[in-house]
This record gives structure tokens, C-alpha cells and sequence, in this order.
């Protein structure tokens, strides 16, 4: 089964799939590209290439699927900045060749099912944003106008077709898709070891270093000297500043309900609102007589909400409230995303670094999507051929648009600094209950503790190793969150998610 974290939620994905594992490195190689991350960027990159004749060498910190991909609801559907947001930020000719990108990652998607014959519940389903809000009728009419001239295939219509509830006026986007993700996610391995290639699991990188001839990845288990490093870690952890200035970390949320079968047709919806919501539906393989409905939302800044499950708990109201035939929760998790402050994901060359090293960040929501165009731009950059969507997604480029939501992240995420000055979470480590953890301030010193249901306690050092921020204990997800660029820690230090590379240490009491 794919690594879970330990009192973490496991997803619906995790729970319904096996994936392969494979043996740490434990000498220094060479390739001629190291991919670092086994999830979807990673995996359709190595792949990708490997189709290309490259040798290809790919590492991940844990498991195939253990990170993000696991934890997301699988959709392929238009950018969750919309069209219309798009357009009035960058131009129309910017949202046309975003609408083409987002159109030829779904073709290829398909086409490696086909080509690979992978059983991953891929179909083609139609999409509706529509809006519950009076207020927000406008915004429907600048996104149905705003698509169309993008060249994207819509209809406007007055509510969506067939659901339970009045959704209110609506945008059809025809042809979208969803599927199992690590179910693809096994199919590619197969196919990328089938080409020659090398995974090794267990294995973190820790450093990039080189020049535009040769990069040595250093790792746990070895180096590994390359022509070409890709990293596809959700989040750069060999970027300490730059990149994270450029985006921001999100946790979202989601529940899957059994819903009887054919009571709720088979389409994407996603809605205006905020918090807004997001929807699919996903059929178990073994015969049933019910689906599974897939909903996610409630999104906030990582590690700035120290007790969250309330959020499933409103998931779940806003659900039954509008589908009176959902029974019972059956799934519940969360996934980290990256919101990018301008709107676009980061795919391409890693700013201020060598021309040999690439970067596949900043998926807003769109992580299959724009994971799966990161792996094409990167493709095509190695190969050296042109690419018509470099530009556009280009992570060197200046943030000019979004400049407001540029300045108030990083107005945030300074702010994050001053608990350096504040008191402990707790007067003493007798308030912690069972289960928990909490920051104590004992003397001089901050220390992050969890107790665990024996009474055992773990105490870390509070102190994020990538740049200094104080971590806070997420209750839901039982880890130790970075408020300041989204690093993850399990109850014993570990890392989770970067940009962090290295653990919370382990400290005395």
C-alpha cells in the first residue's frame, strides 16, 4: 500500500490501490536525467522521457503516490482562476494558450491509457461552474464570454441539469474528464520501468549542486551525477527563497460519501463561492449498489488553522443539505496545493539556477492538469524543442500581475516570525491531552511536543529547518505544519512535505 503518514487520514485513492516499491539507493550513480518526486509530475516526466530514449533515474522520499497526488480528487477541469481572471490579468492571448494546455494534457493523458492500457476509470465527463449567489451572476456571464473567446467549447445555461438543488445559472464545459489517480500512477511506472527505467524509493534528495554540464543530487543513500535535474516535489525544496516568494501553501479538505448508484449524474461541478466547493463522483470496482460522491473545499494557509477537523464537519452540512440521498462518510483527507500569487503554475527552468535544472510547481488546484503540462514543457526543454506554452508558465518570469496578493502573502508570512515572541501554546506539558501536541515554552526555550495516547511524549524542535518559522500541531492531520512556506513534520520530526529537506530534531526534555 502507499506510505501514510502516521494518524494521518487515508484517502479514497490510498485505500483502493497497491503500488509498487522499490529498493533505496545505497551507491552514487549517473544518469543522464534524475527526476526527483514519484508522483504525478515526477512519474509522467520520467516517462515522458524515457519514451524519448533518455536514461532516466527516479528518486522519491517515500513511496510511488505518497505525496500530493494521493490526496487529490483527480479532476480535469478548467483553471481555477477561470478564463475570465486569466484574461483580464494576462491578456487573451495568454488564456488561449492556457486553454490549449489545459486541452492537450487531458489528449495525453488519455492517449498513455490507451497506449499503456491502464485501468485508471478515466472517462470524459462534461464540467459546470455555476453559482449559488446573486452576487456572483455576473461573474457567470464574464466566465461563459471569457471561455468562448479562449476557444474553449461552452454553454450557458440556467442551472446544472439533473442535481438536486437549484444551482442557479451555470457554465457547461464540455469534455473534461476525471480518474483514479494512483491507479495511473501505477500504469506509468510500469511503463516507464518497461522503458529502462530506475526507481528508487526511500530515498531524499537533500542538495542540488553543479553547473550546466553535470548537477550532483546528493541524497540519503548517495549521489546521483546527472545532465539534467527535474524537481517535481509539489514544492521546491532546493529553492530556499525565490520560489516560495512566488507562491503560497493551501490545505484543502474533502469527505467521500456513499450516494445509491445513478442518483446523482455523472459531471464535475465546482461553484463561485467562498470557501468554494468542488465535486465528483467515483465508482468502486467491486459491484455495488452505491458511488462514492467526492467533495472538497474549505481551504486555508498550512499551519495557520491549528484544529481543522471542524472543516470536514462543514463539508459534510453543506453536502447533506444539498444531496438528501448522501449516507454515510465512508472517506475523509486533505491535500496540500500551492496557490502560485498571479494565477499560473511554475513549470520550466528553476529561477537563479542552472539551465539544467527544472521545476514542476504551483498546481492551484489543477495539480493533474498542470502537473501533467509541467512534464510536456520539461520534456520538450530537455529535448531541446521549442514549446508554445514556455512563457506562459515560465517560473523565471517577474510577478507583475497579482502584485496585491504578492505583497499580502509576503506581509503574512512574515508576520508567521513574530510567535518567535510569543509565550507557549500551553502553561505546561501536563495541559497537553492525549493525542495532541502543542508548543511549551519551558525557560528560554520553545519546544514542540506531541503526546501520544500512551502518554509518551515526543518533543522536537519547533524551529522549521528551511527558514526559521515556529511550527504549529495540526489536529487533524496529527503533523507538525510551517506557517510561513508549508513544511510538513510527522509526531517524530519527520518530513512530510517540503520545501523542507531535513527533519525537526529530536530534542531532550
Amino acid at each position: 500500500m502507499p506510505y501514510t503518514r502516521k494518524g494521518s487520514s487515508v484517502s479514497l485513492w490510498q485505500a483502493t490501490t497497491k503500488l509498487p516499491t522499490f529498493p533505496p539507493l545505497e551507491n552514487d550513480v549517473e544518469t543522464e536525467v534524475c527526476v526527483i518526486g514519484g508522483g504525478i509530475a515526477g512519474l509522467t516526466t520520467a516517462y515522458l522521457l524515457s519514451e524519448e530514449g533518455k536514461k532516466v533515474l527516479l528518486i522519491e522520499a517515500k513511496t510511488i503516490g505518497a505525496g500530493e497526488t494521493g490526496r487529490t480528487t483527480a479532476h480535469f477541469f478548467p483553471p481555477d482562476e477561470w478564463y475570465h481572471t486569466i484574461e483580464n490579468t494576462f491578456g487573451i492571448d495568454h488564456s488561449i494558450l492556457v486553454a490549449e494546455s489545459f486541452s492537450k494534457a487531458v489528449d495525453l493523458v488519455e492517449s498513455i491509457i490507451d497506449k499503456e492500457h491502464i485501468e485508471c476509470s478515466f472517462e470524459r465527463l462534461n464540467g459546470y461552474l455555476y453559482s449559488l449567489s446573486d452576487k456572483e451572476l455576473n461573474a457567470i456571464d464574464k466566465e461563459f464570454e471569457a471561455a468562448r473567446r479562449a476557444g474553449i467549447t461552452v454553454q450557458k445555461l440556467e442551472e446544472v441539469p439533473g442535481i438536486s438543488f437549484a444551482t442557479g445559472p451555470c457554465v457547461k464545459y464540455f469534455d473534461q474528464a476525471q480518474f483514479h489517480p494512483l491507479k495511473y500512477l501505477n500504469g506509468l511506472t510500469q511503463a516507464f520501468i518497461e522503458n529502462g527505467g530506475i526507481i528508487h524509493c526511500d530515498t531524499r534528495a537533500l542538495k542540488v549542486d553543479g553547473d550546466n554540464s553535470m548537477q550532483v543530487v546528493s541524497t540519503n543513500g548517495g549521489e546521483v551525477r546527472t545532465k539534467a535535474v527535474v524537481v517535481a516535489t509539489n514544492t521546491p525544496f532546493n529553492d530556499t527563497v525565490v520560489m516560495h516568494t512566488k507562491q503560497a501553501a493551501y490545505m484543502t479538505y474533502v469527505i467521500g460519501l456513499r450516494v445509491p448508484k445513478g442518483s446523482i449524474p455523472r459531471v464535475l461541478m465546482w461553484d463561485t463561492g467562498d470557501p468554494y466547493y468542488y465535486l465528483r463522483l467515483e465508482t468502486p470496482d467491486f459491484k455495488t449498489d452505491y458511488e462514492i460522491l467526492v467533495v472538497g473545499g474549505k481551504d486555508h494557509k498550512v499551519g495557520q488553522v491549528l484544529h481543522p477537523e471542524h472543516r470536514y464537519e462543514e463539508i459534510e452540512q453543506w453536502v447533506r443539505k444539498r444531496f438528501p440521498m448522501v449516507q454515510s462518510v465512508e472517506y475523509q483527507w486533505s491535500g496540500e496545493i500551492m496557490e502560485p500569487v498571479d494565477g499560473l503554475a511554475f513549470l520550466g527552468r528553476n529561477p537563479m539556477d542552472d539551465n539544467n535544472v527544472f521545476v514542476i510547481t504551483g498546481d492551484s488546484g489543477n495539480g493533474m492538469t498542470h502537473c501533467t503540462i509541467g512534464a510536456m514543457i520539461v520534456n520538450d526543454l530537455i529535448m531541446e524543442r521549442s514549446n508554445p506554452w514556455t512563457s506562459i508558465y515560465n517560473p523565471q518570469r517577474t510577478i507583475i500581475h497579482g502584485i496585491s496578493d504578492f505583497v499580502s502573502e509576503q506581509t503574512n508570512t512574515l508576520a508567521q516570525y513574530s510567535d518567535w515572541l510569543k509565550g507557549g501554546e500551553v502553561a505546561a506539558i501536563n495541559d497537553i491531552p492525549l493525542g495532541q501536541g502543542a508548543i511549551v515554552q519551558i525557560g528560554v526555550r520553545k519546544i514542540a511536543v506531541f503526546k501520544d495516547e500512551q502518554g509518551k511524549l515526543h518533543p522536537l524542535s519547533p524551529k522549521c529547518p528551511h527558514l526559521g518559522c515556529i511550527v504549529h500541531f495540526n489536529s487533524a492531520e496529527r503533523s507538525w505544519d510551517c506557517p510561513c512556506h508549508g513544511s510538513r513534520f510527522d509526531t517524530d520530526g519527520e518530513v512530510l512535505h517540503g520545501p523542507a529537506s531535513t527533519s525537526l530534531p529530536i530534542i531532550s526534555l
